[in-house]
C-alpha cells in the first residue's frame, strides 16, 4: 500500500518545485520559452498524478501508517468507497480546469506561483480522500485552506487580498470549532479511525450523551463553513469573483466539498443512530433548507455572473447536506449523486463564465445579450449544464434531486419530510430563473439588437474541450447511473 502515497506526495513535491523554480516572474525574450517549459511541466505533472490516482482507486488493502504524531495518533491512509467517489471527481475536474488555465492565465503574472499552488491543492485533496482517520483528515483539511488561499488572492488586488483573508478567517474559525469536537471524540472513542456505525463508547453515550450531541452540532457547523452552510457562507460569494475562473471551478466543484466529506466522516464517527431524531438533526435540517432557499434567492438577484454562480454553489451544496441530514439511505444516495453531478456542472459553468470573461471582458449578466451568437459552443455547454443544475432529465442533476426528494418523503420526519421536497422544488424554479435567461438572451437577443456588431469570439480548444468534457459527464451521470450507482450505494452504506 506504499502506492497510496504517490498521488498525495508527487503533486505536492511537484508544486513545491514549480514554486521554487519559477519564483521570479520571467520577462523579455525568456518569457515565452519559460512559459512553454512551465506549461509542459505542469501538464506532465497533472497527467502523471491523474494516472497515480486512477491506479490507487483500484488498490485494495488494510491501509498504511506513515508515522505517529503520538503513540496512539497515527497519520493513517486508507482507501474506501467514500474516498473513491470524491477522488474520482477530483481526478477529472482538476486536469480539465488545469488545461483550461493554460490559455486563460496567459496574460496573468506569476503563473509559476499559480500552477505550483494548483498542484499542491491536487495533492492535498487526494490526501483528504485517502485519509483513514480523523487526525489525518484534519491535518490535510487545514493544509487545504493554506494551499488554496493563494489561488483566491492570485491577482494581488485589494479586493483579492481581502477576499483571501476572509476565506482564511472563516475557514480557520470553522476548523477550530471542529478541532474542539475532535478533542472530545478522542476521549470518548476507542479509535479515531473512520467508521460508519459510530465510534463512541456505549458508556460515554450513557454518561455524556447530551454533551456529545452539542459537540456533534459544533463539529457539523465547523466543517459546514467550508461547505458554505448558513450562517457562515459569506466567504464564498466574496472569493469567487476575484479568483481566476479555473480556480473558481476547482473551488466550487471540489474544495467546498471537502466540507461535505468532513461532515460525512463526522456522521460516521458519531453514528447515525446516535444523531437521528435528536435536536441536532432538527437544527441541521433547518440550516440546510434555509441555505438552499437563501442561496437560490440571492443568486436570482445577483447581476455579476461569477458571483451569481457562487451563490448558486451555496444553495446546491446544501442540497447535499440536506440529504445527509435526513439520514435516510435513499437520501444518502441522492447526496452522493449530487456530489458528482454538481461537481461536473459547476466546474463547466465556471469555465464557461471564464471563457466569456476572457474573450469579451464582460462580467455582468445584462452585458451578455447576443453572446450565444458569438460563442455558440460555450453557450450551448452553459445551457446544458444549467439544465442539469435545475434538475431537468436526463441530466445527473435530475437523478440526484429525485433521490433526495424520495429520501425525504420516505424518512417520516414530521414537517421536514414534505417541507424538504417543497424547498428543493422552489429552489429549482429560482435556479431556472437565474440561469436560463442568460441562454435565452444569449441566443435570441431580440429584434432591437445590433446584429452587425456580432463577431466570432469562440475560444481555442484548450478552453472548449475541457468545458465540453465536463458538460458531457454531467449528462452521462444521469443517462448511465447504473455504472456508478453500486459504488454510491456502498459508499452511502459505509462499505
Amino acid at each position: 500500500m506504499y502506492f497510496i502515497l504517490l498521488p498525495i506526495f508527487f503533486p505536492i513535491l511537484a508544486g513545491l518545485f514549480l514554486l521554487i523554480h519559477y519564483r521570479t516572474p520571467l520577462s523579455g525574450e525568456k518569457k515565452n520559452a519559460g512559459r512553454k517549459s512551465l506549461l509542459l511541466l505542469t501538464g506532465c505533472f497533472l497527467v502523471i498524478t491523474a494516472v497515480f490516482v486512477v491506479i490507487a482507486l483500484f488498490c485494495e488493502g488494510e491501509g498504511f501508517i506513515l508515522f505517529y504524531l503520538t503513540k496512539d495518533l497515527p497519520i493513517y491512509f486508507r482507501i474506501d468507497n467514500v474516498g473513491r467517489l470524491f477522488s474520482a471527481l477530483a481526478v477529472i475536474v482538476i486536469p480539465c480546469a488545469g488545461f483550461f488555465s493554460f490559455e486563460y492565465m496567459k496574460h496573468e503574472e506569476r503563473e509559476g506561483r499559480y500552477y505550483g499552488f494548483y498542484l499542491l491543492v491536487f495533492g492535498v485533496l487526494n490526501a483528504l480522500c485517502f485519509s483513514g482517520n480523523l487526525i489525518t483528515f484534519y491535518l490535510f483539511f487545514e493544509l487545504l485552506t493554506m494551499s488554496s488561499m493563494p489561488l483566491v488572492l492570485h491577482s494581488g488586488s485589494k479586493e483579492a487580498v481581502m477576499a483571501g483573508l476572509k476565506y482564511l478567517f472563516y475557514s480557520l474559525c470553522g476548523a477550530y470549532a471542529a478541532l474542539f469536537g475532535i478533542y472530545f471524540l478522542y476521549r470518548n472513542c476507542d479509535s479515531l479511525t473512520f467508521t460508519v456505525d459510530g465510534a463512541l463508547r456505549a458508556s460515554a453515550i450513557t454518561e455524556h450523551g447530551t454533551f456529545l450531541l452539542a459537540v456533534a452540532f459544533i463539529m457539523l457547523l465547523g466543517f459546514g463553513v467550508k461547505a458554505g452552510m448558513f450562517p457562515m457562507h459569506a466567504w464564498l460569494p466574496t472569493a469567487h469573483p476575484v479568483a481566476p475562473a479555473p480556480a473558481s471551478a476547482v473551488l466550487s466543484a471540489l474544495i467546498v466539498k471537502a466540507g461535505v466529506l468532513a461532515v460525512i466522516r463526522v456522521l460516521g464517527m458519531f453514528g447515525r443512530d446516535f444523531l437521528k431524531g435528536t435536536w441536532v438533526q432538527t437544527a441541521w435540517l433547518c440550516l440546510t433548507l434555509i441555505t438552499v432557499f437563501m442561496g437560490s434567492l440571492l443568486a436570482y438577484r445577483e447581476p455579476v455572473l461569477k458571483k451569481r454562480l457562487a451563490y448558486s454553489t451555496v444553495s446546491q451544496l446544501s442540497y447535499i447536506l440536506f440529504g445527509l441530514a435526513v439520514m435516510d439511505e435513499t437520501a444518502f444516495v441522492g447526496s452522493f449523486l449530487h456530489i458528482l453531478a454538481h461537481g461536473f456542472i459547476k466546474a463547466a459553468l465556471f469555465l464557461c463564465a471564464g471563457a466569456i470573461i476572457y474573450k469579451t471582458g464582460k462580467t455582468r449578466v445584462e452585458e451578455m445579450r447576443g453572446i450565444g451568437k458569438e460563442m455558440p459552443v460555450t453557450m450551448w455547454c452553459f445551457t446544458i449544464a444549467s439544465l442539469g443544475l435545475i434538475g431537468i432529465p436526463p441530466t445527473g442533476g435530475f437523478l440526484s434531486k429525485w433521490y433526495l426528494a424520495l429520501g425525504s418523503l420516505n424518512s417520516g420526519i414530521p414537517v421536514f419530510d414534505v417541507l424538504g421536497p417543497v424547498i428543493l422544488l422552489v429552489s429549482a424554479l429560482l435556479t431556472a430563473g437565474y440561469l436560463l435567461p442568460l441562454s435565452i438572451h444569449g441566443f435570441f437577443p431580440g429584434a432591437a439588437y445590433d446584429y452587425g456588431s456580432l463577431r466570432k469570439r469562440e475560444p481555442c480548444k484548450l478552453m472548449t474541450v475541457p468545458i465540453s468534457i465536463l458538460t458531457a459527464l454531467s449528462v452521462l451521470v444521469g443517462i448511465f447511473p447504473h455504472l456508478i450507482i453500486a459504488v454510491i450505494h456502498m459508499a452511502a452504506a459505509g462499505r
